[in-house]
């Protein structure tokens, strides 16, 4: 693991030892660092937020005011990292499980998805489609090969062309998404979450013909980046890309002016682009577990803005203008992050804000905690 430097008060530089996970990770800095220096440092190793770490140090609990120096540490020094659960950042794409099926469910989901013919899962690589069933799809417009063990598109499927309205091929082991995509032209819902799916392994150009999508699911795959012709897609109203790896959002994605939910948790993103500000459709927006330390000023010009999820991330303030221009904000999940109910106080037009949550929450029938009186949407009162 490479050495992580970090900034601080004048001397020399030190190595000291962090102990966490079974792991050991050699962290350098000046002496003279205050010991929060050193959570937030070792944030961007762990994601653990700085007031859910606790550094044990020759079985003394290291306090966040007082130096490395004055605390004993020194080159070489030893430190014990405990996380305290929930406060962490970026949870990660989530495993995913293959649905548990009786013995009788699974023959049964082979034969209807290939064509009445028993094959083990593992030995699916390329699936023929009876006559009768491509008659239907065309008709319908609905292709559902959903949790079929799939590990290759149909090549069948292509000739539906553009009668196809809806393709759900979730929750396979499709890892290749060829350029055959674009020849479903008037497809207008493609779900290809829970598969195998990678940067490598996906022909976006092809997507770039499906002008009349508007639902595009990618949730639990592997991807680790979008990329700039995602902007093309403009009539796209909803985007799931959760749980996968993805270290950036392409400022492309203003051009999606169409776009009403945004949903991107799960993932390692430590930006969010200003663009976002372009997407005014947008009532939605999930970007719960990542890395992010701030969000764009421009979130204060999405006047459509209904709920916004940011859990589980290192923000210690949101826009200063988000409550008093998102004029219809009435749910804001900040569980995990390090703004308290004194920096939202804070904020111009929080007692607008407050007064939507509070009705909204009156409106609904059941008594959960966000309904309560208080503000528990999780801005800590104190930490």
């Amino acid at each position: 693991m490479m050495e992580k430097e970090a900034s601080g008060a004048g001397g020399d530089v030190i190595k000291v030892q962090i102990k966490f996970g079974g792991e050991t990770m050699p962290i350098c800095l000046p002496p003279d660092s205050a010991v929060s220096e050193l959570k937030s440092t070792l944030q961007s190793f762990t994601n653990l937020l700085p007031r859910g770490q606790k550094l044990i140090h020759k079985g003394r609990v290291l306090e966040d005011s007082k130096t490395l120096r004055s605390s004993g540490v020194s080159h070489g020094s030893k430190i014990m990292l405990m996380a305290s659960q929930g406060l962490h950042q970026g949870d990660g794409p989530k495993i995913k499980n293959a649905p548990v099926m009786s013995n009788y469910q699974r023959v049964t989901t082979i034969n209807n998805c290939m064509n009445n013919r028993k094959q083990p899962s593992s030995s699916v690589e390329r699936v023929s489609v009876d006559k009768s069933r491509l008659e239907r799809w065309k008709v319908t417009g609905v292709i559902a090969l959903s949790q079929c063990h799939l590990k290759a598109i149909p090549d069948q499927l292509w000739d539906c062309g553009s009668s196809a309205r809806v393709l759900d091929l979730s929750n396979n082991h499709i890892s290749h998404i060829p350029s055959k995509i674009g020849s479903l032209t008037l497809i207008q819902k493609l779900m290809l979450n829970a598969n195998e799916v990678s940067d490598d392994s996906i022909m976006w150009e092809g997507l770039t013909y499906l002008k009349s999508l508007t639902h595009l699911s990618l949730s639990d795959n592997h991807l680790t980046t979008l990329p700039a012709c995602l902007g093309s897609l403009t009539s796209l109203r909803q985007l799931h890309v959760s749980s996968n790896k993805l270290i950036s959002l392409p400022d492309d994605l203003g051009f999606l002016r169409h776009l009403e939910i945004l949903n991107v948790n799960n993932n390692r993103l430590s930006t969010v682009p200003a663009s976002i500000g372009n997407c005014h459709s947008l009532t939605e927006v999930d970007l719960s577990s990542n890395l992010l330390v701030e969000l764009p000023e421009t979130f204060g010009v999405l006047r459509n803005l209904k709920a916004l999820h940011v859990r589980n991330n290192g923000l210690k303030s949101l826009p200063s203008s988000l409550f008093k221009t998102c004029i219809k904000l009435s749910t804001l999940d900040l569980h995990g992050t390090e703004i308290t109910m004194d920096k939202l106080r804070m904020v111009e037009g929080w007692e607008e804000f407050d007064a939507r949550r509070r009705l909204k929450n009156q409106k609904q029938l059941d008594f959960r905690a966000g309904g309560s009186a208080d503000f528990d949407e999780g801005a800590d009162k104190k930490w």
